[in-house]
């Protein structure tokens, strides 16, 4: 299995579900970065469940624990190892899908590829593993904060409601003023309501995360096939349930002539800026210095409290309900994973950059 992400700041994840705990190793981490261990803590909060009504009940403080590679309160250049514990894992709840497939979820397809599952809330696939990078995510920001570089990701859509207004007029300190994580406060309750209702009907809902980065410097990107947006992509596609991916402009563009999309550049003191960003910050596979902005779309939770149609082990025909805590729609909980693995990706680039010219 690949489970490590990166080229010079990268990281490795290991651990399960329902095992003893998760953790991750990241490497080529500069010296020197002041490691906030409250700031880290705060992204994890952010990703944990039970925070609320509309999130799975599962109680997990998610607190974690620095093992190495940090010496008074800095990064020593060293690799650092992180734990987070599991400690209100359920395991009996998955008892009854030990010889079962669940729909649409990765029971099959790791069975086969195995011979050998951890049924326990999906072992290695479940989307607990994603609590790793976002402690790694934040030491990612950390680093990237030295450069002046702001990444900001909000809830722009549950299911059919859609927050309808342009990034550029949102007020980004509002979007952790409610718990589905959208920036206006109209569209959060509307939001909330589908996601509620969805959950007393025994169902799941998808949605879209939007992630806007601040700050990024020219010249970030390696082409032809490591090209910034490849990579942002990427990222964001091993994040679990994503099924779409788009930057700037994205399927819209296509509905524009050439004439309307081209983005002029003009000069402003001593940089160079474009007059529209439709490119989304990133031309050639490169940054241009404009914001870089993109959507990622997440599935409906695989798991519902409905009786499906399956089959077991033996390739017979069986029924499978799910039982446990799970979450009505996983967007309010992803908004600091696609953060995470954002930073990750510039972190490794703006080092990687480093190397591009004498």
């Amino acid at each position: 299995m690949r489970n490590t992400f990166g080229n010079i700041f990268t990281i490795t994840t290991f651990g399960e579900s329902h095992g003893k705990g998760l953790g991750v190793i990241i490497d080529g981490c500069p010296a020197g970065i002041k490691i906030d261990e409250d700031f880290i803590r705060v992204e994890l909060q952010r990703r944990k469940p039970g925070q609320s009504k509309i999130t799975t009940q599962r109680k997990e403080e998610d607190n974690f624990e620095i093992l190495s590679g940090v010496f008074e309160g800095q990064s020593t250049g060293t690799p650092i190892a992180m734990v987070i514990y599991n400690t209100d894992q359920k395991s009996k709840d998955y008892s009854h899908i030990a010889e079962k497939f669940r729909p649409s979820h990765a029971d099959y397809t790791y069975h086969e590829k195995f011979g050998v599952r951890d049924y326990r809330g999906g072992g290695r696939s479940s989307a607990r593993e994603t609590a790793a990078r976002v402690a790694a995510g934040a030491v990612a920001k950390l680093f990237l904060a030295h450069y002046g570089v702001e990444i900001n990701a909000y809830v722009s859509q549950a299911g059919a409601v859609r927050l309808e207004k342009p990034y550029q007029e949102l007020d980004f300190s509002l979007t952790e003023s409610n718990i589905v994580r959208c920036p206006d406060q109209e569209t959060a309750d509307k939001m909330i309501q589908v996601i509620d209702q969805t959950r007393k009907e025994k169902d799941t809902i998808g949605g879209v995360v939007s992630c806007v980065a601040k700050g990024v410097p020219v010249g970030l990107g390696e082409p032809v096939f490591d090209r910034l947006h490849a990579v942002l992509g990427h990222a964001m596609l091993s994040i679990n349930a994503v099924k779409g991916f788009e930057f700037g402009s994205g399927f819209e563009g296509v509905t524009m002539k050439g004439s309307e999309h081209n983005d002029a550049f003009y000069k402003e003191g001593d940089r160079v800026r474009t007059r529209t960003n439709h490119s989304g910050g990133i031309q050639g596979g490169i940054s241009n210095g404009e914001d870089i902005y993109f959507k990622v779309a997440f599935k409906p939770v695989a798991t519902i409290m409905q009786d499906q149609e399956s089959v077991d082990t033996k390739g017979e025909a069986a029924t499978v309900s799910g039982k446990g805590r799970h979450d009505p729609c996983v967007v309010p909980r992803a908004v600091p994973i696609v953060e995470a693995m954002c930073a990750l990706v510039l972190a490794d680039y703006l080092l990687l950059n480093r190397s591009s010219k004498v």
